[in-house]
């Protein structure tokens, strides 16, 4: 049996307010690549496999953003795309977009003890492969939306003029890059269809930037 000491009503009142400020600031909700690199993030048996089939599945541009669902074996069971709008970049706003586009393309596994399926994020932006602020941001809201979905949280994975990188890991590659054409397979091993994009997540960012 553990004793301790309730704390008073006054400190309760001090951690609650300071939980909702620390909420209500954006720089409050993003990640460091230490803090993602020590968060247990599993790691992709073949990141370029991966990379490669999205990208030849949603062809995307810079502003992009494409979540995924794996299952344990890496097989691609459901995606989507769309595109971030102009707004700063905040994990919340990021969050909600990546959870509205989970419900549409895939049912949650909210029932389950332990997640058995993996949503990674693949975001196409310019500049170069360095994290940044909006990196962050994305790392905060991937992580928040699959615990509300059910799934385990995955890679991030940038796509830039440069190549591809997958954040807190260190590897890479040249091929695909943010400006060089699709290759002929995914990871389904059939023709890649159109991208699919807009749907509720894009209008979430735009109400977002109109603000």
């Amino acid at each position: 049996m553990t004793f301790g000491f309730a704390p008073s009503s006054a400190a309760s009142m001090s951690a609650s307010a300071e939980s909702s400020a620390a909420s209500a600031n954006p720089v409050a909700r993003m990640l460091e690549p230490a803090e993602w690199a020590a968060a247990g993030i599993p790691l992709l048996r073949n990141p370029r496999e991966v990379v490669s089939g999205l990208h030849a599945r949603h062809r995307p541009r810079p502003s992009t953003a494409i979540v995924a669902v794996l299952d344990p074996d890496e097989r691609l069971r459901a995606s989507a795309s769309f595109t971030r709008r102009p707004a700063p970049a905040d994990g919340w706003m990021f969050r909600n977009a990546l959870l509205a586009q989970l419900r549409r393309v895939i049912p949650h596994d909210l029932r389950r003890r332990t997640p058995v399926r993996t949503a990674v994020l693949l975001y196409c932006r310019e500049g170069d492969t360095r994290w940044t602020e909006e990196d962050g941001a994305w790392m905060w809201g991937l992580r928040d939306a699959c615990t509300l979905h059910g799934l385990r949280c995955g890679a991030y994975i940038t796509l830039t003029r440069d190549g591809w990188q997958v954040l807190g890991e260190g590897r890479g590659g040249r091929r695909p890059s943010a400006e060089s054409p699709p290759e002929a397979f995914d990871l389904l091993g059939t023709p890649p269809p159109l991208p699919r994009t807009g749907g509720a997540a894009s209008e979430v960012l735009r109400r977002a930037a109109a603000r």
